[in-house]
């Protein structure tokens, strides 16, 4: 298999560094070109040069893969555009569209943004809550939709029936008990004016609504106003950041959900934008679910892969174990990349070794940093480093400011990639934007070297996740976080850093338990309890404290007590996103009383504070309901 050669493929833009009293300014020194006003016109032009181009495609029931060209896509935007606009939606009654990634949900979204009629795709988690609708309903109440859609009656039907508003109408392809308007009625409607308010369309008109991932959290959702110039900027500078994306029409096999920003507006854009194709995954990296994705990689081989963590390590146990995924997998790909948090190091050079050994020559990995504001790609790790947490260089038109704060710098961004703010929320608009306009991102970056900032960034946290111990020390919690996932491997699926207020840090480590049943020796019945206790396994969680410790110069470095957990991050509770990352925040509040426990020194099982420490318990981990201390004070 010929390799590629990424050098000429990828670009490096070069920057501008400067520091003035205090701050940093550091912008990328290539321009950003042209781009067009709406990213519609793609979709027409697509029409044009290659009318039967696949532009999407998804399994159907028999499992073959029923597909969208350019030609029908734009055909359907026309039709489903004017019955949206004969329904008088707008910014003030825009479209709800609740539902998972397939061809209805890409059809409306398409049509809606031809109308120039905003949208909001929203989690199908929300409508599916055993809790309850409260999230829902606030969001539908800051919305005020027109049109609900919500394609299955049979599994949304409770939820509509809940948060539906009076004169709201609702769209779905099999109706449950409560009537509703089948989706097949907005494609048979007959083009008018369409055309004519497609053109009245343009930079500053709104497309979608989105709501960021704090919106899973406390407090009132956030809805990020995303116009026609944000996508269609961004699209330009992943253009000119990776040029192979306008060389080679780009194919993707993806299951990111289209209501977070890194799949329905980076890599479904990516798509369009460069006259693509986008293969919907059903599956997503879940145990029950990851088949579909291994299925749907050994039949179509993509030119790039974006994937969470997770999704990267479970692909790369895959790739070792099959020799056909393995082929097709590589036979193309010119791009993977980690969203969501760092790759490990380990997962990173499994990856490697795989792509060597399949294509004689590297495949380039690397992370990034975007977010919702900024829809989404502000930063790209196009440089020699392959250190955890690079996220590199400006893309061109990407201005950045480094501010002081909590001793560290937060990253502020401009350009025309940014949000105009929150939907109907001013003050949390005004919060989030500085006197120079400059929007507030709460991470935080410092130079991957100093002495070089030509290099780019490294990820140093989000500043919100950061805490400080009892004797005012900051945690860096991404730093301790990537220590353990390094030296746990391959053990550690995740952890989560705890300690706010308290005397020393803490972990809670999620194990990946079919690598610690390998470890342990023990039969293949055995209790996740009985892997986790047994000699091996805590003899390596012991010595992957020894490492995350070793050269820890405080109290803020030095991890002191660790629990491993048996069980994995609960979605249902709003441990894990639809991402596939952990929620620190929901981890912690969830399990309050076990990092309580972990902090109790007369739980059973536990050293007293003046109790000794004897150097073989000195880092002895526990799990379940007993979690002693682990670590010497």
């Amino acid at each position: 298999m010929p390799a590629t050669s990424l050098p000429d493929r990828i670009a490096h833009p070069a920057i501008h560094a400067s520091m003035r009293d205090g701050v940093w300014h550091v912008d990328a020194a290539t321009p950003l070109a042209p781009y067009p006003p709406r990213l519609t016109d793609r979709l027409a032009a697509g029409a044009r040069d290659h009318p039967e181009r696949t532009l999407v495609a998804q399994r159907n029931a028999t499992g073959g893969w029923e597909r969208l060209s350019y030609a029908q896509a734009l055909a359907g935007a026309r039709r489903i555009g004017q019955a949206l606009r004969a329904r008088g939606l707008g910014p003030e009654r825009p479209l709800v569209i609740l539902s998972g990634n397939d061809l209805q949900h890409f059809q409306l979204a398409l049509g809606a943004m031809y109308a120039g009629v905003p949208y909001a795709p929203l989690s199908p988690a929300y409508a599916l809550a055993a809790a309850g609708f409260t999230r829902l309903r606030q969001m539908i109440d800051l919305l005020t939709p027109g049109a609900i859609y919500a394609g299955d009656g049979a599994a949304f039907g409770a939820a509509i029936g809940a948060v539906l508003p009076a004169g709201c109408e609702w769209i779905a392809d099999t109706p449950g008990a409560r009537p509703a308007t089948p989706f097949a009625s907005l494609l048979a409607t007959v083009p008018g004016d369409i055309d004519a308010a497609m053109a009245q369309t343009g930079p500053d008109t709104i497309v979608k609504f989105l709501f960021t991932s704090g919106s899973t959290g406390a407090g009132a959702p956030k809805a990020v106003i995303t116009t026609q110039r944000m996508l269609c900027s961004n699209q330009q500078m992943l253009l000119q950041t990776f040029p192979f994306l306008g060389a080679i029409p780009p194919v993707l096999v993806d299951w990111l959900p289209w209501s977070h920003t890194f799949g329905g507006s980076h890599n479904a854009g990516i798509a369009l934008y460069n006259g693509g194709t986008l293969h919907i995954d059903g599956g997503k990296p879940m145990p029950d679910a990851f088949g579909t994705t291994i299925a749907n990689l050994r039949e179509i081989a993509p030119t790039l892969h974006f994937n969470v963590p997770r999704g990267w390590d479970m692909l790369a146990t895959a790739l070792e174990q099959d020799a056909q995924l393995r082929y097709t997998f590589f036979s193309r790909t010119e791009l993977l990349f980690c969203a969501g948090a760092a790759l490990a190091p380990a997962v990173w050079a499994r990856l490697q070794a795989l792509a060597h050994a399949e294509r004689g020559a590297p495949v380039r990995i690397m992370a990034g940093l975007g977010m919702t504001e900024t829809a989404p790609g502000c930063l790209f790790g196009t440089g020699p480093s392959q250190e955890p947490g690079y996220v590199g260089v400006p893309a061109p038109g990407c201005r950045v400011k480094l501010v002081p704060v909590q001793g560290k710098y937060e990253a502020c961004f401009a350009g025309p990639h940014v949000t105009p703010g929150y939907w109907r929320d001013p003050v949390r608009t005004a919060a989030a934007f500085d006197a120079d306009g400059y929007y507030r991102t709460g991470d935080a970056l410092r130079f991957a070297d100093p002495a070089r900032p030509a290099l780019g960034f490294l990820f140093d946290g989000r500043l919100a996740e950061d805490f400080k111990l009892d004797s005012g020390t900051w945690v860096g919690t991404t730093a301790l976080r990537a220590r353990i996932l390094a030296h746990g491997a391959p053990c550690v699926a995740d952890a989560v850093i705890a300690g706010s207020g308290r005397a020393s840090v803490a972990a809670l480590v999620f194990a990946r338990l079919d690598a610690c049943h390998a470890l342990s020796g023990l039969a293949a019945d055995a209790s996740a309890a009985d892997i986790l206790a047994s000699p091996p396994v805590r003899a390596h969680f012991a010595a992957m404290l020894a490492a995350v410790n070793r050269g820890a110069t405080g109290s803020a470095a030095r991890v002191a007590r660790l629990l491993v957990l048996d069980d994995a991050p609960d979605a249902t509770q709003r441990e894990l996103t639809d991402k596939g990352s952990v929620n620190q925040a929901a981890v912690l509040a969830n399990r309050a009383a076990l990092v309580d426990a972990l902090y109790d020194d007369r739980a059973p099982g536990m050293l007293a504070p003046d109790a000794p420490s004897p150097a073989p318990q000195a880092a002895t981990p526990w799990q379940g309901g007993q979690p002693p201390r682990a670590g010497a004070r």
